[in-house]
């Protein structure tokens, strides 16, 4: 009897599906904008990964980029998709291994309000307000080499999403802020039509996928997951909803580009944990 039971709870724990067996997948997301944002932007990705690879997927984030990137060095995601000089830094020193970017390009721009005098750093007074993502985020940190390029040195704040850096602009509480050219195109039409475009930056690697190395095995299978969502109906949805034009390889070179950068992000880091 005892015989029969045990090879009868052998044979329902076989059949239980895949998912169940296997490991949540996490896919964390840099905090471009909001948690609640990043969670609804990319369900349709976590749908297709549960679909094609037969497992729990998660979309988590965190509450800023410097915190992002000590997350993604513990490794705490399992797929960290961050901007180019955070994803070269988990290459460099936490073994993520690169997988595809967005056909978009990346730029970071320079806004103020669209009635305002800002052409160029120097007509930034003393007192101005200036602000950015964090320390740590791409465009904050080319923005603040836009700064001192022009021979300016602010105080800068940080917040937490796009959108802030917007409504405190348009507030008047800030003269300048940073964003990505994307996030700025996914303003609200009304906010877009009371900020300016003051400067941009050159093109540069934007969101990459990093796996994460321990996944190194399943990697064949997880890229054709992704791929395949790139050529699915919810796929073209997603990509022509957030303006990012599909998936493209990512070339070896354009993340060694980012060394720089990804040197600021470590100095950062290691300046904040002390």
């Amino acid at each position: 009897m005892l015989f029969r039971l045990g090879r009868w709870l052998s044979l329902c724990a076989l059949a239980l599906p895949a998912m169940a067996q296997e490991p949540t997948l996490r896919v964390g997301v840099a905090p471009h904008t909001s948690s609640r944002v990043i969670v609804e932007m990319y369900q349709p990705l976590r749908r297709h990964l549960e679909q094609a690879l037969g497992v729990t997927v998660q979309i988590i984030t965190a509450p800023d980029f410097s915190e992002f990137a000590r997350r993604a060095l513990a490794q705490q995601y399992d797929i960290a998709i961050t901007t180019g000089h955070q994803a070269r830094l988990l290459q460099v020193d936490a073994g993520y291994l690169p997988q595809l970017t967005y056909k978009a390009e990346f730029k970071a721009v320079v806004v103020g309000a669209s009635t305002g005098t800002l052409h160029e750093p120097k007509d930034l007074k003393t007192g101005s307000g200036v602000v950015g993502l964090s320390a740590t985020s791409l465009v904050t940190l080319w923005g603040q080499h836009w700064l001192k390029n022009g021979g300016v040195d602010l105080p800068m704040r940080y917040v937490s999403a796009a959108d802030s850096v917007a409504q405190l602009i348009l507030n008047g509480d800030a003269s300048a802020g940073f964003m990505s050219q994307t996030n700025f195109q996914n303003l609200p039409a009304d906010v877009q039509a009371g900020l300016r475009i003051i400067a941009e930056s050159a093109s540069m690697a934007g969101r990459v996928y990093m796996l994460n190395g321990r996944y190194a095995h399943r990697q064949k299978a997880i890229d054709a997951a992704l791929w395949s969502f790139a050529e699915s109906e919810s796929g073209w949805e997603y990509f022509a909803k957030h303006k990012l034009g599909g998936y493209r390889k990512i070339g070896p070179r354009e993340l060694v580009a980012m060394d720089a950068y990804a040197a600021e992000v470590r100095a950062e880091l290691k300046k904040s944990d002390k």
